[in-house]
């Protein structure tokens, strides 16, 4: 199929609608204690949906969101919505960036300009890209998944059918949570058409045949794990209720915009390396709200949680072994307040690995919340790649 141009255009009714919900929400109590020791705060969720209901100006957001060309295609039955953004220089390299779960497309477009054409940036031409940011399946724009099946390993076969059909034989491919999921099967079920791959989330465990899984693991990489271990022991219990029963948890993610917005913020603000100020100060209520609409005027807030049912049914769960050495030079940059702190030492046995960083500042929504570091390293791992 050959990708149409696509405009974003929510109905009016649509945001009628969300609006109406929002004046009617019917607020919990309080847990007593320590606000976040049960969850988001409800004077949190309170804050956003005031700026949500009264100075939020989605039509203002919709116009910029379609200032970037957007398509649609349908790949391997699927629907495929993703931004296209060409560099002004023929020659740039194609990259695909993938993001994951609660996020979306809105992840990446800050990053769309620099990284498209640098040298409007103060960059350099050399670092110039071809930039194609999909919405995976299931997620926003995309709608629904249509099939049974759509696991992450299907996503990633569904992508590489997707830059097949841009004319992208080989490409660069980077991705989060998610998207470093996707972005793995890429390197081992199509490594032919990656020039190289970039996470900022790597999975690479010890598999049961390794005879010291500790060798060259560092005290400075167990401390890591160490905290990093207890983030994930405290806050991991959605994927728990999204990898076995997403059906039930749709309904109130679907007909409630406060409860989505509870379900995801909270998930930004245990992940993310926040400024002072919190949330608003990090990322702003408006791109934050930019994410939220991305599931809500779609109706795929049900659909996207699906992925995670689906993978650990289908054995692509990111904790599933894959089986094989990744041979696609491979790139990972470390961010203090990612979930996952990988000792580089696995990564080496699980990935080519030819990259390796630690940024100062950042946690797991890395483009989103750190732009220009972002920007900064992946140009950096470009230029490390041996084809480069």
């Amino acid at each position: 199929m050959t990708p149409q141009p696509f405009t974003i255009a929510v109905p009016d009714e649509v945001l009628e609608d969300l609006h109406r919900r929002l004046d009617n929400a019917r607020w919990p109590d309080q847990a007593p204690g320590e606000p976040w020791s049960f969850g988001i705060p409800v004077t949190e969720v309170q804050t956003a949906v005031d700026h949500w209901r009264h100075r939020y100006d989605w039509r203002a957001r919709e116009a910029a969101m379609n200032a970037w060309p957007h398509f649609l295609t349908e790949a391997q039955g699927e629907q495929v919505h993703f931004l296209h953004v060409r560099s002004p220089h023929d020659d740039a390299t194609p990259l695909l960036l993938t993001h994951g779960w609660p996020g979306s497309f809105v992840e990446f477009l800050d990053l769309l300009g620099p990284l498209s054409d640098p040298e409007a940036h103060g960059g350099d031409a050399a670092d110039a890209f071809h930039v194609v940011v999909p919405s995976m399946p299931g997620y926003g724009f995309s709608g629904p998944t249509r099939t049974q099946g759509v696991d992450s390993r299907r996503v990633a076969s569904i992508l590489a059918e997707v830059m097949s059909q841009l004319g992208y034989e080989r490409f660069v491919a980077q991705g989060g949570d998610w998207g470093a999921v996707v972005t793995r099967w890429l390197g081992v079920d199509h490594p032919d058409r990656l020039i190289g791959l970039h996470v900022n989330m790597m999975f690479a465990f010890p598999g049961a045949d390794d005879p010291d899984p500790m060798e060259g693991v560092t005290e400075a990489d167990q401390e890591r794990f160490a905290t990093a271990g207890a983030r994930i022991a405290d806050g991991t219990g959605y994927m728990a209720i999204q990898s076995t029963r997403p059906q039930t948890l749709a309904y109130g993610l679907t007909d409630s915009p406060v409860g989505l917005a509870a379900w995801i913020l909270e998930k930004f603000n245990a992940w993310s390396d926040l400024d002072e100020g919190g949330l608003s100060a990090t990322y702003g209520w408006d791109r934050l709200l930019d994410n939220l609409m991305a599931y809500w005027v779609t109706n795929t807030a049900g659909s996207a949680a699906r992925l995670y049912a689906e993978s650990a049914r289908g054995g692509s769960s990111p904790t599933d072994p894959v089986g094989q050495r990744v041979e696609v030079p491979s790139g990972h940059t470390v961010y203090p307040y990612e979930l996952l702190q990988t000792p580089r030492a696995w990564a080496e046995k699980a990935y080519d690995l030819v990259y390796w960083a630690e940024a100062e500042r950042g946690g797991h929504f890395a483009a989103f919340e750190r732009p220009e570091g972002f920007v900064t390293d992946l140009r950096a791992f470009h230029r490390s790649l041996p084809t480069s």
